[in-house]
């Protein structure tokens, strides 16, 4: 197996042999006859086409509905790694958790100067109808997607955190699904962590946020319907946690409770994992014009009659020039250090920060603090002159709305491209549940980037995905959970 990567490989070192963890993986690839990897990867395809598994890109030439890319070849992690990540996913989602209370209740990190109050007055995502508000439990982010990257040094850094309504999760499930089918025999003999538990843990995460006086709570998974990109795993996660898949049209709020429309008459609703973006929740509190909301919503969620996940005005987390200041959040909240790294980052309403950014475009990634999906991104190396001399002017004219950070060399795995075996770029996306305690799914999604030498993985920008395999340890993988949620589990909280 001829095989040649540039930076750091997930699977073979720079002399070319396989890594610890994968030689069990490799010794099975390299027993294929030639030809039938091939044949496997399309026996997937079929299966994904087949299963219905789809997400939607908006204004694509060829069609909105596309068939989920994937490619057979796993990203493999390590046990003792994994135990590393996962510890540090839930000491940066405790520590937000506990500093979106903050930014929304006392505001001590600001007053103390840790975080620049002019950040947070300026932030888009900052929703003023919170101010005031604890949810049960204390908890605002629910479900977070944390994206990590690689770099060619090897350490691991944490490119961004997702935590209003993070997509991605069904295809870990359905990949999973889909690599048991086509490669069966080489899986089995992996001795990889399950990731089946995880609509069970969420459901049980959500529930577990129910307002105290729900006995017997009542959750439901909110959508803005059909033509919404993630619409099929919103269908997916509502079937596989048994729970009822509603648009806002079958809700009504009346006396400051939730209720869902049924053919027995009218259901009072406790919980609502909410796939609906702020803006659109609540016509009465937000847009006026929005048709995919509940009028109310917001008057009983403030009420305590009724949880939503994630909270409205998380935001304010997620802001990527917030992110830059996430180690001192962590410090600020939890008293240790970070133990996933940040990208070095520069903040381009900071005056001398800007001045290097537009000094140094062409060794930069430029990115909008509140865009997703991959738009927006100046990739400065790779920019032509003009496109950097654009960004000059958009910087200029709104500094708050931009981020620079230096073009990382994002790790490798083999991808199959036609009959042979190519490095791509990857990155991951681990999902994590934060209720009375902090779950981290085994893995994520791993997205890769199909075009060759392309850094950008994201599916509405050309990437795909593969499965990701986290191995078990040879002693109990739990790493404990020092992170249990409490609201005041920090000195400075």
């Amino acid at each position: 197996m001829i095989y040649e990567s540039v930076g750091y490989d997930e699977m073979f070192s720079a002399e070319g042999s396989p890594r610890a963890a994968c030689e069990n993986f490799v010794t099975k690839l390299q027993a294929i006859p030639d030809g039938e990897l091939r044949n496997r990867q399309q026996a997937a395809e079929l299966n994904l086409h087949n299963m219905g598994i789809t997400f939607n890109v908006y204004g694509h030439e060829d069609g909105t509905e596309k068939v989920w890319p994937f490619d057979l070849l796993p990203r493999i992690i390590d046990a003792d790694e994994w135990q590393r990540v996962e510890q540090g996913l839930k000491q940066r989602i405790h520590a937000l958790n506990l500093f979106v209370s903050d930014i929304y209740n006392e505001q001590k990190i600001l007053r103390d100067k840790v975080v620049p109050a002019e950040l947070l007055a300026t932030a888009k995502t900052y929703r003023e109808q919170m101010a005031g508000f604890k949810p049960t439990e204390g908890v605002w982010c629910h479900i977070s997607g944390v994206d990590l990257i690689r770099h060619a040094d090897g350490t691991i850094y944490v490119l961004e955190d997702n935590l209003r309504c993070p997509s991605g999760v069904s295809y870990v499930l359905e990949n999973r699904e889909v690599m048991k089918r086509a490669f069966a025999k080489v899986f089995e003999g992996m001795s990889v962590l399950p990731v089946e538990e995880y609509p069970e843990k969420l459901l049980q995460t959500l529930l577990e946020c129910a307002p105290p006086r729900a006995s017997e709570p009542t959750a439901v998974v909110l959508t803005p319907g059909v033509y919404n990109s993630a619409y099929f795993e919103h269908t997916f996660l509502a079937q596989q946690m048994g729970v009822e898949l509603v648009q806002g049209s079958d809700l009504i709020v009346d006396n400051g409770y939730v209720y869902m429309r049924t053919t027995q008459g009218v259901q009072r609703i406790d919980v609502i994992y909410r796939r609906i973006d702020d803006d659109f929740l609540d016509p009465q509190c937000f847009r006026e014009d929005s048709c995919l909301g509940v009028a109310g919503l917001i008057d009983a969620y403030r009420r305590g009659n009724v949880t939503l996940a994630n909270a409205p005005g998380t935001g304010v987390a997620d802001d990527k020039a917030v992110y830059a200041y996430v180690p001192q959040i962590i410090k600020y909240y939890l008293g240790e250090d970070a133990i996933l790294q940040n990208v070095p980052t520069y903040i381009c309403s900071d005056d001398s920060q800007r001045d290097y950014v537009i000094n140094h475009l062409d060794e930069l990634v430029v990115k909008p603090t509140n865009e997703s999906g991959g738009y927006g991104i100046l990739m400065g190396p790779q920019a032509s002159q003009a496109e950097r001399d654009e960004y000059v002017g958009l910087i200029n004219s709104n500094p708050r709305n931009y981020i620079a950070q230096p073009m990382l060399q994002l790790s490798t795995v083999p991808t199959l491209v036609e009959d042979k075996l190519e490095p791509r770029h990857v990155d991951l996306r681990p999902f994590v549940l934060c209720g009375k305690d902090i779950y981290v799914m085994p893995g994520g999604l791993t997205r890769v980037a199909l075009r060759k030498g392309s850094m950008v993985v994201n599916s509405s920008q050309g990437g795909g995905s593969k499965d990701t395999w986290v191995l078990r340890s040879d002693g109990p993988h739990s790493v404990g959970n020092q992170y249990a949620h409490a609201e005041n589990g920090s000195s400075n909280a």
